[in-house]
Order: C-alpha cells, then structure tokens, then sequence
C-alpha cells in the first residue's frame, strides 16, 4: 500500500493547483497516481473550497487519529457480548441497536449503533465479530463482503384466471393493517435428494407479523397443500382468520377445499406484483438466513423444526412494531393470548 501524502507533497499540490496545473501533471511531478493526488484534491474542491495544503494536511492526521482508536466491540467484553448473543439468535444489527436502547435507556455505554455492528462484522480490524460466528449466523445474507444497495426480485407468475378471487375484492380494513386475521402466504422452496424441489409453506399475519410455518412432507401437489394449510390454521379463532392473499401458484388449485375447512377466504395477487404480499415476502427473505436458497433440503425438517425456526422470528424486535414483539408486555391485547399462550 502506498504511503500517505506528505506535508511536502501537499504543498506542491498547492502550488501546482494554484498555477492551474492539471492533476496528472502535479501526479507526474510527485511520482504519485493520478488517482491518488485527484482524491486528495476532491476532498476540497469539490465543495466549491480552494485547496489549502495546510488545512488538508491537518484534516489527514485528525483521520487516522480516529481510525487509530480501538473499537468499541473490541474493548467493551459486557456490549461485545449481548451482541453476539443478539447475532447468534439471528437477529440483525439494527434490531440489536433498537434492543439495546431500549434495554438500557440513558446508558450511553451499554448502546451501540448498527452501522458499528456491520463494521465489526466485514472489517476485521474494527472488532472482528466474524470470528465468533459462522458467516450464516453473522450475515444474513450469507454475503462476505457489504452490497451497496439491494436488487429488486420476486416470483414471477402467469396468469391463472380459474384461481378465483382478486386481491382487489379483498376486504377494505385488510390493506391497512388495523384488523387482525388478515394472512399472507407463500411456498418457500429447497433442493430434494434425488432431484425434485421440497418446499414449505409460509404464512404471516399481516397486523402482528407473526409467523406460521408449514411442512409439506407430501410436497406441492394442490390439494396436500389445502389440507397442511388447513391444518396448521385450525388452532386459530375464526375471527383470525378473515383472510389470506397467495401468490398466483398452482399449488393453491385447491383453494375452494381450504376455505371450505377454515372459513378463510383466498385472495390473488396480481401477477408479477410480489410487493402485494410484502410481508410475506420480507419473511421469506430472512428465512433463507436458516434455508439457504439451493442448498436446503426441507425434507430434512420436520414440523417441530419449523416451529422452532417460527418462534425465533416471532420472538425478534421488528422495527415496524415500534422494535416490540409478541412477548413484549401489553402488546396485541388479546391476540397475544393467542398468538403466544394458545399454541
């Protein structure tokens, strides 16, 4: 790695920029990249600022003084650890960050920012949390290096007309979250020793997030899909379940036989619009934390597993529960004596 500019060096980019030199004629005279002398100039000018090589040369030793200080994860053995306990549940830094301020309210040393928590997690010299964890329980996404923004995907669907009823002609009170019992539902598909797919099903409600998961040992066919549905939903009181919105996959053919057994009415996304089952789509997400996505085989799990996977989501602090959960005392009224005491 090269050496950091000098205070000599700066003082001839000074001058060099004050007589209207270029920056590959400064970088040919100091023997540096232009790269490096166009960055160093950047850092001023483009703020509309003359370059003072005095100023920058200060600024430089202000930088890597901070960078020189130990990280808090590093040092702090009590933080560093309700952090890992926090990553080993498979919680993500934001939700530890938003646990711990609520956990120690005015204790500015037992708080941690989430930004610190990923820098811990990727650099190794800013706390080196990695080394605790395996990459699948440290990254959710299973990504080694940070992605500076996300990609856009979901599930593309052609059109099955015969499938019934649209998402449009779904209750009113469904769209704003303010009433129990509204479902969103999908499969969540992994590899089959021998060839083939397994999947799940996934269900969340949409007011509480709270999430059921649902083994399909017989595998997609439409109507064994119905009846593990069924199942899985029977332990509910009818007024949770007002409804439930799937994809438009030919592994619910068989909704007529679902909605017969529960009285839960099944409604349609429009194809190609994932985002209309948002919820469920953020669920799937954080389930390939535990499934990774070509590598899992769900006939290795079986319904107690699934539970298990189930209540360490339903047990996390959602950011849009205001970072409560289920557990959290007085939240849901009366759903939590279901959602929480009844199974």
């Amino acid at each position: 790695m090269a050496e950091r500019l000098s205070a000599l060096e700066r003082e001839r980019i000074g001058l060099g920029r004050a007589a209207g030199e270029s920056i590959r004629q400064i970088a040919r005279c100091l023997g540096r990249a232009p790269s490096t002398v166009s960055r160093e100039v950047a850092r001023y000018e483009r703020y509309g600022q003359r370059y003072l090589p005095s100023a920058a040369d200060w600024a430089s030793w202000l930088r890597h003084r901070r960078a020189r200080r130990p990280a808090r994860l590093a040092t702090d053995a009590v933080l560093r650890e309700l952090v890992l306990t926090g990553l080993r549940q498979r919680w993500s830094p934001q939700q530890i960050a938003a646990w711990l301020r609520i956990e120690f309210p005015g204790r500015k040393e037992m708080q941690v920012s989430h930004e610190t928590i990923y820098q811990a997690i990727y650099l190794q010299t800013r706390g080196n949390l990695r080394a605790e964890l395996t990459r699948q329980v440290a990254l959710r996404s299973g990504r080694a290096a940070r992605r500076h923004r996300s990609q856009a995907a979901g599930a593309i669907r052609s059109q099955r007309p015969w499938l019934g009823l649209n998402i449009s002609q779904r209750p009113a009170e469904a769209a704003d979250r303010a009433v129990p019992g509204h479902w969103e539902g999908d499969l969540l598909e992994g590899t089959r020793r021998g060839g083939g797919n397994s999947a799940i099903a996934t269900l969340v409600e949409r007011t509480t997030r709270f999430v059921i998961l649902v083994a399909l040992p017989g595998g997609k066919l439409s109507e064994h899909v119905a009846t593990q549905l069924a199942h899985a939903m029977a332990w509910l009181p009818q007024r949770l379940r007002a409804s439930l919105t799937w994809d438009q996959g030919t592994e619910m053919a068989a909704h007529h036989q679902f909605s017969i057994a529960t009285g839960c009415p099944v409604y349609f996304c429009d194809p190609h619009h994932p985002w209309q089952r948002g919820s469920n789509e953020n669920t799937n997400g954080l389930l390939r934390q535990y499934f990774p996505k070509g590598r899992f085989d769900f006939t290795t799990i079986d319904q107690a597993g699934l539970d298990h996977v189930a209540d360490e989501l339903n047990t996390r602090p959602r950011m849009t529960l205001g970072w409560a959960n289920l557990s959290s005392p007085g939240f849901g009224g009366e759903l939590v004596s279901w959602f929480s005491g009844v199974r």
